[in-house]
């Protein structure tokens, strides 16, 4: 029996596949790819297939479980109800067509930041964390007692969508006003480094000048600092984490980053509330794909029906 892993990203997906009983310790088959720039969802399905093809699956060793982290809006039967990033994907039924792709797998699709919530928790061996990507956008989760919550059944964590700033100018991608994500992202953070230096700048030029801790740097990447500290204080009183981690590439890339946010998280803290440990993620980019094998497995989405 093997287990397969899916991570879908706005313009890559990866794949991995492992194996139980006797093929038990062959190493784990990874594929990678980007996305056609063009054919819509129809040739994404076709990369993807291809993908799989790739992965050389032998006779007799079928693919008996797939888990999918997917950044999408996904209905209970696995159809997205919406994703700004790959727009043509709007309708898709994605686990009837890998069920189609893969007969008699069981197809689990999860929301990729609440995998990669449950891939952090496991590998700091911590069944209470909270956990934050920064990256272009805003991803995270929730797990406690071991499992994401509020669980597969009932949609994903969006922390990147916790109002942190109601009265503020920054628009989020999602259409509202003062998400997290508004502030924070890598992508927000670039848009305030224009209006900061009065010209556009990339993200090099930000890295290295946060590096240098250039005064340009630290004040464009300090209200994202701020609201990310604002949100982790706010689960934490709701949650009790043991753990909050800060992944994503856009906070891996800048040195300190988990700990400007940890600074900022202890200065909003209550003398006796909560006060779970603030740093860097574990598992850095692989933690979706990792989450997304635990899915494969039924680890971490708790007792509650998930369908077929």
């Amino acid at each position: 029996m093997s287990h397969l892993g899916i991570d879908i990203g706005g313009t890559k997906a990866a794949l991995r596949l492992e194996r139980d009983g006797a093929a038990a310790g062959a190493p784990a088959r990874e594929v990678r790819f980007t996305w056609p720039e063009e054919g819509g969802a129809a040739a994404d399905m076709d990369a993807l297939a291809a993908a799989v093809e790739r992965l050389g699956r032998p006779s007799g060793d079928p693919v008996t479980s797939v888990g999918v982290a997917l950044p999408a809006a996904v209905d209970a039967e696995g159809r997205v109800r919406g994703w700004p990033g790959r727009p043509s994907w709007q309708g898709l039924d994605v686990r009837a067509r890998l069920v189609v792709l893969l007969p008699g797998a069981r197809v689990r699709i999860a929301d990729d930041g609440d995998l990669a919530a449950l891939a952090e928790a496991r590998a700091a061996g911590c069944r209470d964390l909270v956990h934050f990507g920064v990256g272009t956008g805003i991803g995270g989760g929730v797990v406690m007692d071991g499992v994401m919550r509020p669980g597969t059944g009932r949609g994903s964590c969006e922390v990147g969508h916790v109002v942190v700033d109601h009265d503020g100018d920054a628009r989020c991608d999602c259409g509202r006003r003062g998400c997290v994500q508004a502030l924070a992202s890598g992508r927000s953070t670039l848009r305030r480094a224009a209006r900061v230096l009065g010209r556009p700048a990339g993200f090099d030029e930000l890295r290295e000048a946060w590096t240098k801790r250039e005064d340009w740097a630290v004040r464009t990447v300090a209200p994202g600092v701020a609201a990310l500290a604002a949100v982790a204080v706010s689960l934490s009183e709701l949650t009790h984490p043991e753990v909050i981690t800060i992944g994503g590439g856009f906070a891996a890339a800048l040195p300190g980053y988990a700990t400007q946010v940890a600074d900022a998280a202890d200065a909003l803290r209550r003398p006796t509330g909560p006060a779970p440990e603030i740093r860097a993620a574990l598992l850095g980019g692989l933690s979706s794909l990792d989450g997304a094998l635990l899915l494969s497995r039924g680890l971490g989405i708790g007792t509650a029906p998930h369908p077929s």
